[in-house]
């Protein structure tokens, strides 16, 4: 895992142009449109970054959608798990899970309110047609070379640098180079959407409670202004609580999420559940020793779930997929204990994995990427379950980490009935996608009843802030040496070169395009 001092830059490749191609979740033959790039490897800062300007990531391949033009606008939603509280059908899923482990109950058909299962194809599986029509082949050991000899370059240009800053050069030009052997672009991978079905009530209002409980509570009320020391009418009141409330008075309190999910089992459970956290890394392992029966799940979820033909979910997609990530493992002392990065959250029901959720954890945020189970468990509502897991998780990164609070579910589209229900775990926030910034989603809906695609942001003259303002700062990594894009396009005579890469600076916003390093060849 990377010292916090001895990160190397992201590395990307952007893919010049956009295309249409067809929409996993209407269907339209040539509808939807997305730009995209390789990402070779990147901090868990820039993917921060990018995410809350409406990227996301499959694989290392890193896409926005085209908002304004794509048939199914994908709008970038995100929870806040420090106010969070369980609707009634979130709690009803939790309970069911309770009584399984406890006793073996299995409850028949679905938890009132919770959609189907999800059998669409994400949006972005016509993105990797894109990769293979451009026919994308990047000699990755000529890359990392000339990383190496741009970096030490500069190091010799700068000559008066510190001991301490020469060892870093050094470190950071070796770890660039491992991260940059890992692979080529992936020529045929599959994606789907994250399936985490899950509907609740409005939690804006109070908790229900019997009428025969609110008259109790009323007349001890009035017994106890009326005579705080006596008897009346036969009923005692005492200054202490009296015996006859104390469960009650108790119930009105709602139980937190993770007082639902941790609930004390009895010694002689019929089945035991166990959720273990495993860094997505063939180096560790955990994650290796647990690979074959994590990818014969794989399988069996997709041919099941999704209907895809043994040829179609092999090794090589499972690990593109799920398993390849861009994201450079961080642990900086103040993060959380496990560190920032890509993670494998594992479902073990009594010694065997049931489920997966793929998440990564990053600044600010626990993203959510994919969910893969077993179709045998489906009675148990993994989906919601996990999500509910992955949001008292979030919670509990807080408690060391306070800027870490938010939990992002992927893209929320409400043209797509079967994709709504995300917006259920309330309350949750979805991002303006010209200006950026994050509007709770009870102001967007009303917009997006009327259009497909909208902008969030009521101020008719706000902007985006972190919109690219310096394009010649933006830093590139071209012939064995990296510069600034103002030096860059002097050497350039091809006029679509710097609309590729001012189109690249504009999507991506000025912190990130001095940050990372785009390739060029």
């Amino acid at each position: 895992m990377a010292s916090w001092a001895a990160l190397s830059p992201s590395i990307v490749e952007y893919f010049e142009g956009e295309d249409f191609y067809r929409c996993g979740y209407c269907k339209n033959e040539s509808g939807s449109r997305s730009n995209g790039m390789w990402a070779h490897s990147m901090t868990v800062q820039d993917y921060q970054d990018l995410i809350d300007r409406g990227w996301r990531r499959s694989g290392k391949y890193v896409y926005k959608p085209v908002m304004n033009q794509t048939c199914c606008p994908q709008y970038t939603i995100r929870c806040r798990p420090l106010q969070f509280q369980p609707s009634k059908s979130h709690k009803k899923v939790l309970k069911k899970m309770l009584k399984f482990l406890a006793k073996g109950e299995i409850s028949q058909g679905h938890c009132e309110d919770e959609p189907m299962e999800p059998t669409v194809e994400d949006a972005v599986a016509g993105d990797f047609a894109l990769i293979n029509k451009l026919d994308i082949q990047c000699d990755l050991k000529t890359l990392s070379d000339d990383l190496k000899e741009s970096l030490e370059s500069e190091e010799k240009k700068k000559g008066k640098s510190s001991k301490k800053e020469e060892s870093n050069e050094l470190i950071q030009s070796r770890e660039i180079e491992k991260k940059l052997g890992s692979g080529e672009p992936s020529h045929s991978v599959k994606v789907h959407a994250v399936p985490k079905p899950g509907q609740g009530a409005d939690l804006s209002k109070p908790p229900c409670r019997k009428a025969k409980e609110i008259r109790k509570e009323r007349k001890r009320l009035k017994l106890m202004q009326q005579n705080p020391d006596g008897e009346l009418e036969g009923f005692q009141v005492q200054r202490e609580p009296p015996s006859l409330f104390p469960a009650k008075a108790k119930s009105n309190q709602p139980k937190s999420l993770e007082d639902l999910i941790f609930e004390s089992l009895p010694e002689n459970t019929s089945h035991k559940l166990e959720v273990r956290l495993v860094p997505v890394s063939f180096e560790d392992p955990e994650f290796k020793s647990s690979f074959s029966q994590s990818f014969s799940l794989y399988v069996k979820y997709q041919m099941a779930i999704h209907q895809d033909p043994p040829d179609e979910c092999g090794k090589t997609e499972f690990t593109r997929f799920l398993c390849n990530s861009p994201l450079e493992a961080e642990n900086p002392p103040s993060g959380p204990d496990c560190g920032y990065g890509s993670f494998h959250q594992q479902y073990w029901l009594d010694g065997k994995i049931v489920a997966v959720g793929v998440i990564d954890i990053l600044p600010y945020c626990v993203s959510s990427v994919y969910l893969y189970y077993d179709p045998d468990y489906s009675f148990l509502s993994l989906g919601v379950y996990s999500a509910l897991r992955e949001i008292a998780f979030t919670r509990q990164l807080h408690e060391k980490t306070s800027q870490l609070s938010y939990y992002y579910m992927g893209f929320y589209i409400h043209s797509c009935p079967k994709m709504k229900y995300k917006g259920q775990y309330r309350p949750s926030d979805l991002l303006c996608p010209e200006t950026y910034v994050w509007v709770p989603i009870e102001q967007c809906l009303p917009s997006l009843e009327n259009s497909k695609y909208c902008r969030f942001n009521q101020d008719p003259e706000a902007v985006d802030e972190g919109r690219s303002k310096e394009p010649d700062r933006l830093q590139v990594l071209y012939k064995k040496a990296i510069m600034p894009y103002g030096v860059y396009k002097k050497q350039q005579k091809d006029p679509s070169e710097e609309a590729t890469v001012l189109q690249y600076a504009r999507l991506v916003g000025q912190t990130c395009s001095e940050r990372m390093l785009l390739f060029r060849n």
